[in-house]
């Protein structure tokens, strides 16, 4: 982006407030919000996403840049009555990373910016504490080293870890200040040999370089992989906070902490979160020092402690959510040094969302936006069955719930080298730094020995969905050896394990799993109003039925049979969008086909049709049966016929051995001969749909009859079957006024010879680009619309998604060509934009087009509110999504009535 010479790229704490996110990050904006509340903020500013933007696109800062850091910094320093760096009493800033979205762990912070050899020695002498000032200084050689100057980290931990060996100790705080001195030679040595260059001395060199290094860290290989994982588009850019230094690591009267105003992971009101004694934040998040729990804050520092509930009620109400704060403590002063509205389990999150409902804080339109499809998805995941034999490991706490089982794993390299092979695996660390990224993506579970419900794994985890068990103590985790020990058991690399991230606890082997709560309230087996009703079910319930008041778009269910019908009404669908016929010619009934494509008369064909024809009715009987008063929309046959014959080379092998042994077999013969004739080399481009229906003279017709006489004898039996007949892979408006000449006369033979009134809807799905850009002429032939996004992304992109998920995704993925795949969230730019205007033609023809979607895009959240959006009447997709579908619909309908109120 190009630099507005006018532009203001640094913002004082004091000036900015939560609704500038886009431009002070959340991390700046929140700061500036509670500074504003009057709550005990350390000074600073923050360098704004623009300034980063400016700096990505050309390499270089903003020209403005360096002059408004240095007014800021001037004010800063006159605030606070000392200078950066200054040798008798320096002012310490540290430079920390803050994007608009939360990510936690995945960019870059620099703590105790300003030492040097020189004011280490006046830190000491102010504080009164020389283990402190020395202390503070390998922490920012450390940080600085790993983060600034790219030097490898786990030479800086070897150190760390020899300096503690050979003092036979196991903490940090056990070293004192004659060891953390030669800790600090040792450092700077790893700098000079690792960089070619010594550490820094001037505190303005070394903030400059950090505040480059943050806006480097934007494009880093791990921000970019959680970007892709959690969406978050990539031109957004950093901020920068440049922030006052405020001591956690001052002594037993100082320390660190983070707080949840709410149970992240399970909603639940109370005091939560962790506290570290002589600690900075580092210590907290990485997991290194197991904290205490939150409320014991009370017993240490009673003072603080009272001071900090209070201001968490103070922030609730006012983000009017969960919010997640970080703390520290200095010599008994407490400082807030951030706050966000703080990730949380999906349970939690309809929990929450009820909860602040019933306070009057949020109304229930805010609630409905406070959840998501992918959250109620991942509550009707199973969960262990309680009364399975099990062997338990262990228990650890429980970070984020949810019950995955797979092969122990101790390194994030294993744990995608495994998944990629088919394999589910459970990363288990001792802690996971940000560098495990892609492995905690891969795995099934995270399970680690060390640290809380505040630390990466936990927060990581909580905000993918992902199972974790985090600070089970009692396990030693030996990631050299690949194996860890629980009280004299040993699992060894590949074991399989189980991990209940709602208990904490860790089994040995597979545990089985029953279906969840959520499962078995949208079955009809537990009853939200019951008094021992389970407290998330009355959550989901409640925001469910909201969701249902206000959608627009109704939901019907991709289903084949009756049993299919029935779980997806009991699940709410309101009919059925799309019944595939090609499912109900497979089995038993497949020889039955294979007799039609064989067929050299016509009335071997007439036969063959003859025979299937009370199948089909029996089929739509029982459908119309299960969805009685709901639409049926039933695709006549779809797929080339190849696909109901033998596997070619199969069959090959069987007819070549059967001559070896002089026993051919007429039929094998026949059956070979048709195979080849049929072969095609792109099948999803050939003989299919409508074309079949064009050249098998009585397909197409039979499976109308069929319709129409399961109809008929429907309505006889007093019930109302509501059937539509769908021709797929409609190219031309010619197609479709044929085959629908020919249905109308059988459903017209059919009325006459039972006497009633058959009110069937012809209509044609459009997942052909033609189609779509001929929508006007086809909407004069068809009553409906359907969209087969499935075929309409590969015919759009112009590739097979079987072949293609396989082979070259994962590289366009990788590079950013695609932020999702297309098959899993609907391309807006290309196959949107062909719906939009399909729609919109279509309609222009026939105003009452009912027009609906029946690819698995209808139960993708991010494509139900594209649907919406662009107007479609329904959307239908598998009945396990059914209500997915419903809760997104709602969530459109309440957005777009916000955004029109506004």
């Amino acid at each position: 982006m190009s630099e507005n010479k006018d532009q203001k790229f640094v913002y004082d704490f004091t000036e900015g407030n939560k609704d500038l996110k886009d431009l002070l990050g959340g991390k700046g904006a929140n700061l500036a919000e509670m500074t504003n509340l009057g709550l005990p903020v350390p000074p600073g500013f923050t360098i704004t996403t623009e300034a980063c933007k400016v700096y990505l696109d050309s390499g270089e800062e903003p020209a403005a840049l360096r002059d408004e850091v240095s007014a800021h910094l001037d004010a800063l320093e006159q605030r606070m009555g000392k200078k950066l760096g200054q040798t008798d009493d320096p002012l310490l800033v540290s430079v920390r990373s803050g994007a608009k979205f939360s990510m936690p762990g995945m960019m870059d912070t620099v703590l105790n910016i300003g030492l040097s050899d020189k004011s280490v020695e006046g830190l000491a002498g102010q504080a009164g504490d020389e283990r402190f000032a020395w202390d503070s200084y390998r922490r920012l050689i450390q940080m600085f080293g790993k983060t600034v100057l790219g030097v490898d980290g786990e030479l800086f931990e070897e150190a760390l870890d020899e300096a503690k060996e050979a003092k036979k100790v196991t903490v940090d705080t056990d070293l004192d200040a004659s060891d953390l001195k030669k800790l600090v030679k040792q450092f700077k040595k790893i700098v000079k040999s690792e960089t070619g260059r010594d550490f820094p001395q001037d505190p303005r060199e070394q903030m400059d370089l950090a505040i480059k290094a943050v806006f480097d860290s934007w494009n880093g290989d791990r921000a970019k992989l959680y970007r892709r994982q959690e969406r978050i588009p990539g031109d957004l850019g950093t901020a920068v906070n440049v922030c006052s230094m405020v001591f956690g690591n001052l002594g037993p009267d100082s320390g660190t902490g983070v707080a949840f105003t709410r149970d992240p992971a399970s909603g639940h009101q109370g005091v939560y979160g962790d506290y570290l004694q002589n600690a900075q934040g580092e210590d907290v998040v990485a997991g290194i020092r197991n904290t205490v729990p939150l409320a014991d804050l009370e017993s240490i520092d009673k003072k603080s402690y009272d001071q900090l509930m209070q201001i968490m009620e103070t922030l609730e109400t006012h983000y009017k959510d969960l919010c997640d704060i970080e703390f520290t403590i200095e010599r008994g002063r407490l400082w807030m040094l951030q706050t966000r509205v703080g990730k949380r389990t999906a349970g939690a999150a309809f929990r929450i969302a009820t909860q602040l409902v019933d306070q009057g804080l949020i109304d229930e339109a805010e609630a409905l936006q406070r959840v998501t499809g992918a959250q109620l998805a991942q509550l009707m995941f199973p969960r262990f069955d309680e009364a399975a034999q099990v062997e338990k490991l262990g228990r650890g706490i429980a970070a984020s719930p949810g019950a995955a089982v797979g092969k122990a794993v101790f390194d994030s390299y294993t744990a995608v080298k495994w998944s990629r092979s088919g394999e589910k695996v459970i990363l288990i660390r001792r802690e996971t730094n940000p560098d495990d990224l892609d492995g905690m993506i891969a795995a099934e579970g995270i399970l680690t020995s060390r640290g809380g419900k505040t630390s990466h794994a936990a927060v990581v985890a909580r905000g993918m969905g992902k199972t974790c068990v985090c600070g089970a103590e009692e396990l030693e985790v030996d990631t050299k050896r690949r194996r860890m020990t629980v009280n004299g058991t040993v699992v060894e690399e590949g074991d399989v394990v189980s991990i209940d991230g709602s208990t904490g606890k860790v089994y040995l082997g597979e545990v089985p799993v029953v279906p969840s709560p959520v499962v078995e309230y949208f079955e009809g087996r537990m009853h939200a109003g019951a008094d021992d009703a389970d407290e998330l079910v009355q959550a989901v319930h409640r925001i469910m039925a909201y969701a249902d008041r206000v959608r627009r778009l109704r939901v019907r269910a991709n289903a084949d049979n009756a049993e299919d019908a029935l779980r997806a009404r009991r699940f709410g669908a309101q009919g059925i969008g799309l019944c595939r016929t090609e499912h109900m010619f497979l089995g038993e009934r497949r020889e039955m086909v294979e007799k039609l494509i064989l067929a050299d008369t016509d009335d071997e064909r007439e036969e063959a049709l003859k025979a299937l024809l009370p199948l089909q009715k029996k089929d739509f009987v029982e459908l119309f049966e299960a969805m009685d008063g709901l639409p049926v929309t039933v695709r006549l046959l779809d797929p080339p016929l190849h696909e109901f014959l033998p596997d070619i080379t199969e069959l090959s092998v069987r007819v070549a051995l059967a001559e070896a042994r002089k026993d051919a077999n007429e039929n094998d013969l026949r059956l070979l001969q048709a195979v080849h004739r049929l072969h095609e080399q792109n099948p999803m481009l050939g003989l299919r749909g409508v074309r079949l229906g064009l050249v098998i003279p009585g397909l197409f017709t039979m499976q109308v009859r069929a319709i129409a006489e399961a109809a008929a004898e429907r309505r006889n039996a007093k019930g109302d079957p509501r059937a539509e007949i769908m021709i797929p892979l409609v190219g031309t408006v010619q197609e479709l006024e044929i085959v629908r000449e020919e249905a109308e006369e059988v459903i017209a033979e059919v009325e006459a010879r039972t006497g009633v009134e058959l009110k069937l809807a012809l209509g044609t799905m459009i997942e052909l680009p033609r189609a779509a850009l001929t929508a006007a002429q086809i909407a004069e032939a068809a009553e409906f619309f359907s969209f087969g996004t499935n075929d309409l992304t590969q015919t759009v992109w112009g590739f097979s998604r079987d072949d293609v998920e396989a082979s070259f995704f994962t590289a366009y993925l990788e590079k950013g060509i695609f932020g999702v795949s297309p098959f899993e969230t609907i391309d807006k730019d290309g196959v949107g934009s062909l719906v939009r205007n399909a729609a919109a033609a279509g309609r222009a023809t026939r105003p009452d087009l009912k027009l609906g979607v029946c690819g698995e895009h209808g139960g993708d959240p991010e494509s139900v509110h594209f649907f919406h959006e662009v107007g479609l009447d329904y959307v239908s997709c598998s009945p396990f999504r059914i209500p997915v579908a419903r809760l997104e619909a709602g969530r459109a309908a309440a957005q777009s009535s916000g955004s029109d109120s506004r």
